[in-house]
């Protein structure tokens, strides 16, 4: 019930944080997948279906339209306004069907101008509402894959593979199961996730999103009634592949949602690795390897005033958690329908986008996050120092070229839960190992952070592919 004093809605009294305190991260996305969005993509497919209707020589009754026509048509997409969306609202309050009353709505644009007007029935000719909708989320999802998703994740991408360059000679302390390991180095850590989000993107854009236009139950009964003589498999490929999707040729009523599965599923490997980054790089702020940027006008606590929180890699973490759990219920929902149809996708289509939308939402704060980092080379540099019992590795496995029995054994007895091991120690081991004097002197020469293998060039080679 509303009450008098409930305020109109804005970004304050948004239900969803998308439209509320995320809007300005989600406002690309809100153009595609808000309900005039959707609207205005049913537009398009039902004006294109139209137009191949007009373009195919046995449909006798629809002539090819003159140029005149044609641009009355692409007006009528290109010029969709808010106004012509409440008109299709108001015409559906009457029918009480979304698609219905898009077919009414350029019925009555069509009456505008004489050559349309004469083939108006022409309109939805022989489709079921799935054609129309089935066609309209793949034109969404794929608009907002190739011009809002995958180019945030690149940002992303972008900023990592810089980092990973400038740092990729900085030695690192690893840490195995949270202890000190083998060290490595802040740029190979790094790379690492970019060709990891390299290949989740490639993934995401090599996921085919796929159409179907034929009819009740997808066996083109009524076109074939209608028009025998028109080889109807032909023209709804020929209509599906000019919007830009992939011709789903075997369905029933509906479009079987596997290539939707399919893309949600790899935007939820996306959104794993960046959420694998989001907790790695909290902690390691946690651990001081990184500082963060202090933004003038920020608090991070209420009350303890010291505080640069790495808010940025939390917000990301808790929007890729939601993101993906919608994710995984559509690529579970999407692909089971009763029979040839049930209307239970429907209802859960219309929250594509709110996937998208926290994903998207979770992309933004993981690239504010990076923009904020600072690399602390003391904290790094203290931590190596004290850490010479990883140099164990090493030794014992130079030990092994050269025959000495029990090598890890050793090692294991000198270091392992032993008070802090330090370079006099290590050093004193190494002078008595039965080795070649250039061996031992290899060893005496090593650090924990010189013992970084081959992570520099790794980095270099890596990212230069």
């Amino acid at each position: 019930m509303t009450r008098n004093n409930d305020p109109p809605f804005s970004q304050l009294t948004a239900l969803s944080p998308l439209d509320g305190r995320y809007a300005e991260h989600t406002k690309d996305l809100r153009q595609i997948f808000s309900e005039f969005g959707l609207i205005r993509h049913r537009l398009q497919v039902e004006i294109g279906w139209l137009q191949a209707l007009a373009d195919h020589p046995d449909i006798e009754e629809v002539r090819p339209f003159s140029q005149t026509a044609l641009e009355y048509l692409d007006s009528i997409v290109r010029d969709f306004s808010l106004g012509d969306a409440e008109r299709i609202k108001d015409i559906e309050s009457t029918t009480h069907h979304d698609v219905k009353a898009v077919e009414y709505f350029i019925k009555e644009q069509l009456s505008k101008q004489p050559e349309l007007a004469a083939v108006s029935e022409f309109v939805h000719f022989a489709c079921t509402s799935e054609d129309i909708n089935n066609l309209a989320y793949a034109l969404m999802l794929k608009q907002a894959t190739d011009s809002v998703l995958l180019p945030a994740i690149a940002r992303i991408t972008a900023r990592l593979e810089a980092l990973a360059i400038e740092y990729a000679e900085q030695p690192m302390l690893a840490r195995t199961h949270g202890q000190p390991a083998s060290p490595t180095t802040v740029g190979k850590e790094l790379a690492n996730v970019v060709i990891r989000l390299n290949a989740g993107a490639r993934a995401v854009e090599a996921t085919p999103v796929y159409g179907k236009c034929n009819g009740a139950v997808g066996n083109f009964n009524a076109h074939i009634v209608a028009y025998p003589e028109v080889d109807w498999p032909s023209v709804s490929r020929s209509f599906v592949e000019k919007l830009g999707l992939r011709y789903q040729a075997m369905t029933t009523q509906i479009e079987p949602h596997d290539g939707i599965a399919e893309h949600c599923h790899a935007l939820v490997r996306v959104n794993t690795v960046l959420l694998d980054l989001d907790r790695d790089l909290w902690a390691y702020i946690s651990l001081g390897y990184f500082r963060q940027r202090a933004m003038s006008g920020e608090v991070g606590s209420s009350t303890m005033p010291h505080k640069v929180n790495p808010i940025d890699f939390e917000n990301s973490e808790g929007n890729i958690g939601l993101a993906n759990a919608l994710l995984g219920h559509l690529a579970e929902k999407l692909p089971v329908s009763r029979w040839q149809r049930d209307l239970s996708d429907s209802t859960a289509l219309r929250n594509l986008g709110v996937a998208m939308g926290y994903s998207l939402v979770a992309y933004c704060a993981t690239l504010q996050g990076l923009d904020k980092l600072q690399l602390n080379p003391s904290v790094l540099a203290a931590e190596l120092e004290q850490s010479w019992e990883i140099l164990a590795e090493a030794i014992q496995t130079v030990m092994r070229r050269y025959g000495i029995r029990d090598s890890y054994e050793q090692l294991k007895a000198l270091t392992r839960g032993q008070d802090p091991i330090n370079a006099e120690t290590l050093h004193a081991f190494i002078r008595q190992l039965p080795v070649p004097d250039d061996a031992r002197e290899k060893l005496l020469r090593l650090s924990p952070a010189r013992y970084t293998g081959n992570a520099s060039a790794a980095v270099h080679e890596s990212l230069s592919k």
